[in-house]
């Protein structure tokens, strides 16, 4: 019953993770809002206006200008995959 129950995990996670990654893929190109939570030496991370802290993904921002934990930024996303997205403010 375990390794039943085990397989069964397995196989809804793996399918949660396609789902998922095909949602985050449909957001390339496109702006989003986005709000910066953290800064680091070359990228900003936070989180869209549709996402929760530490329940949903990230989003990645690269930024020519300097950001700040608050700020919130439009961001063409340039890249994703199954639970993170990575962009470049605009």
């Amino acid at each position: 019953a375990a390794e039943v129950k085990k397989a069964r995990w397995k196989r809804l996670m793996e399918t949660q993770q396609k789902v998922s990654a095909k949602i985050s893929r449909e957001k390339i190109g496109k702006r989003v809002k986005a709000i910066v939570d953290e800064v680091g030496p070359s990228v900003a991370k936070g989180r869209t206006m549709a996402d929760a802290p530490e329940i949903d993904g990230a989003i990645h921002i690269a930024s020519s200008r300097r950001l700040r934990p608050g700020d919130v930024v439009d961001v063409r996303v340039e890249a994703a995959d199954a639970y993170d997205l990575r962009g470049r403010a605009a």
